[in-house]
């Protein structure tokens, strides 16, 4: 079957994106969110709206509940370098770990990134499930190779840690070494105060092509439980670092080889004291590979891999037995997959429901949609007789106005407080600020292996008071929200800073978090703020 759905969706109203044979036959329920100003970060960005990144007043990436322990505490790191504890009574930030120490900054690493590239610096962070016994969380933080300093982290200002630790050996990547992407264990002997005191130990160093699309989340499943073969089996999404669009040949087959990392789902066991029958320890020594990995055993594979072919899975979220990824495409879709094990999702030659050829241009699908696994992306000839059909999206929106450039996060509502979103899936794009819900129920109903049967979106606006006033405004959307505040709080740029091309210019660099309680929040990079959804209306 061929799908061409571009020119569609670019003729109708864009109120609510679906393809052919999806159409909605009934109106939407408008959802509206009310939302609070929870907590502004700590200015770590210019206020001059100067550069792509540092423009932007605080990168806040991630927020995590502490797990196991009723401390009323949520950590949050800025890709700029440090790691908060937010106390959620006094709504105030105690600096907890440092990233930042380039350019004679007191932080941890010399050769921290930070002027260039969207996503570089401090990425993410995820506490191990039994981090209230154990005291242990991993980080995933960039290098660049070139940048002066040693690679060994510098301990000067963190006399909580007791020594420093070793580099790993490089796990190589075909191609041009641009980043290394780095992956830490530490293990915090007293989890009650507010600094670091312990120890941490480098599990994996990998090899990036580009600046962007590093690798960016770490997650672990939270339905297992103690003697379950994924307790306390990390899941770690690994983007292409911008390999999959390239013209040489060799890196843009990296997502579609077996032999690298990178365009990747990898799944290892941190502790090497764990799950010792049922996996193996890695090349490096460091961590532990399950056996039950799908190319575990296949000859000239990376044994980590768990699912491949994606471009740059920037999110990863569990719900029940679902693995979640939104991943942000190239120049046609934004969407969100369901990893699967072994599962292959197309990317570099397929972009959403779509094919992408070498001069990263949409097509129609092949009558015959299969793919060959490719062993090695240095070796073109190099691969197996074997074919396998992509799997495709179970939701995607375009680059079109009423859309966005690049797919922020989402949850499906797990809440008690707001019943208007019971069954519905929330999701973002990170430029425009827009924000949409779908029928969680239909969305994981898609058949992935039909690229017609994606899950339509539809809009939802937000109702914010502004600071100053008592009367409540509704918004299409969350950008002229982080505008507004952007600018009380001394941003000197026209309009949002950093580089987008469907608002034409600035990103409101939104994202969604849900806590332990299923409660959601938005934060944002340009403002620097988080913001607590604290109603729901549908009519």
């Amino acid at each position: 079957m061929r799908v061409s759905p571009l020119p569609l969706l670019a003729a109708c109203c864009l109120s609510a994106f679906s393809l052919p044979g999806r159409a909605q036959t009934t109106p939407a329920l408008q959802i509206t969110l009310t939302l609070e100003d929870y907590a502004t970060l700590p200015q770590t960005g210019k206020v001059d709206g100067t550069g792509q990144i540092m423009g932007l007043l605080a990168r806040v990436n991630f927020m995590r509940d502490e797990p196991g322990v009723a401390r009323n505490r949520i950590f949050v790191n800025d890709l700029n370098g440090p790691l908060y504890i937010l106390d959620k009574q006094t709504r105030q930030f105690t600096t907890y770990l440092n990233f930042n120490g380039s350019d004679g900054a007191p932080g941890l690493f010399r050769r921290l990134p930070l002027k260039s590239g969207f996503a570089n610096g401090f990425i993410c962070f995820t506490f191990d499930p039994d981090y209230a016994h154990n005291g242990r969380f991993y980080t995933i933080h960039l290098e660049d190779p070139e940048a002066d300093g040693a690679a060994e982290p510098d301990i000067t200002h963190f006399p909580g840690i007791k020594a420093a630790w070793r580099t790993t050996p490089l796990i190589p990547t075909p191609g041009r070494k641009f980043r290394d992407a780095i992956l830490l264990e530490w293990t915090d002997t007293d989890t009650a105060n507010t600094t670091f005191e312990g120890t941490a130990r480098e599990l994996m160093r990998v090899q990036m092509n580009g600046q962007v699309h590093p690798m960016g989340d770490l997650v672990f499943n939270p339905t297992a439980r103690p003697g379950d073969p994924d307790w306390r089996v990390l899941y770690i999404a690994c983007g292409d670092g911008g390999a999959g669009e390239l013209k040489d040949p060799v890196m843009r087959a990296n997502p579609q080889s077996l032999d690298n990392l990178v365009g990747k789902i990898l799944r290892i066991v941190p502790d090497l004291s764990a799950h010792k029958p049922t996996s193996t320890v890695s090349e490096n020594g460091q961590y532990r590979v399950p056996k039950d990995n799908p190319f575990a055993a296949k000859p000239g594979a990376r044994p980590e891999i768990w699912a491949y072919g994606i471009r740059n899975p920037a999110r990863l979220v569990w719900d029940d037995s679902h693995l979640l990824a939104s991943v942000i495409g190239l120049y046609t879709w934004e969407t969100v997959i369901e990893i699967r094990k072994g599962a292959n999702y197309g990317y570099s030659l397929r972009e959403g429901n779509q094919t992408l050829s070498a001069d990263n241009k949409n097509g129609d699908l092949p009558a015959d949609d299969r793919i060959p696994v490719r062993l090695r992306a240095s070796d073109p000839a190099t691969g197996t007789e074997d074919l396998v059909k992509p799997t495709y999206p179970l939701l995607q929106y375009p680059h079109l106005a009423g859309g966005g450039d690049a797919i922020s996060s989402g949850y499906p509502y797990r809440g008690k407080s707001l019943p208007a979103l019971n069954g519905k899936y929330l999701l973002a794009d990170l430029s425009t600020g827009n924000i949409w819900w779908v029928d969680y129920k239909k969305m994981l109903a898609a058949d992935v292996s039909k690229p017609q049967t994606t899950v339509p979106l539809n809009p939802v606006k937000v109702r914010w008071t502004r600071p100053g006033s008592t009367s409540p405004e509704v918004y299409g959307n969350m950008y002229p929200i982080t505008e507004l505040v952007y600018h009380q709080r001394g941003g000197t740029a026209k309009n949002l800073p950093g580089f987008a091309k469907v608002p034409n210019g600035g990103r409101s660099d939104i994202h969604l978090w849900s806590d332990s309680n299923g409660d959601l929040y938005i934060t944002s990079k340009s403002d620097g703020m988080i913001r607590k959804v604290v109603g729901a209306t549908s009519e």
